[in-house]
This record gives structure tokens, sequence and C-alpha cells, in this order.
């Protein structure tokens, strides 16, 4: 018996605009711009956003004060 890894959890372009708290048209400009790092599917015509990816984008915005530069940030 041969195991498969289960698929992503994916969701449509509303659905991430939702979960992310944006616009769908917002996310549109995002993917034609390439940026910021926010990996989509294509299936077919179809966008899906994977729940994970999803996630991993909301926690790298995490941050403790609006002068916290993030994680990416080069400390001297």
């Amino acid at each position: 018996m041969s195991e498969h890894a289960s698929p992503p959890a994916l969701v449509n372009e509303t659905g991430a605009a939702s979960i992310l708290g944006l616009s769908v048209k917002t996310l549109r400009r995002w993917r034609w711009a390439g940026k910021p790092d926010l990996p989509f599917h294509k299936i077919g015509s179809a966008v899906r956003y994977d729940l994970a990816d999803l996630t991993s984008f909301i926690e790298a915005g995490r941050r403790v004060s609006t002068s916290d530069p993030g994680p990416e940030a080069v400390q001297p």
C-alpha cells in the first residue's frame, strides 16, 4: 500500500482575501506585480491559495511595535 501525501487545503481568491482582510482586487494586483511574497496556484484558469501559505504570510507580518522591523531586518 503506497502512502500519499494529503493535498494542500486550497481556497479561492475570495476566500484568501477574506482571510487576509483584503479585497480581491488587491490580491489580483499583488499577483500581477509579483509582490509581496505570497505564493498561489494556477489550476487551469482558477487561482487558488494554500492555507498554509496564507498562515505563513500572516505570521511574517507579526510585529510587537510600529518600530519593529521584523525578522527579515538585518541587525548591525
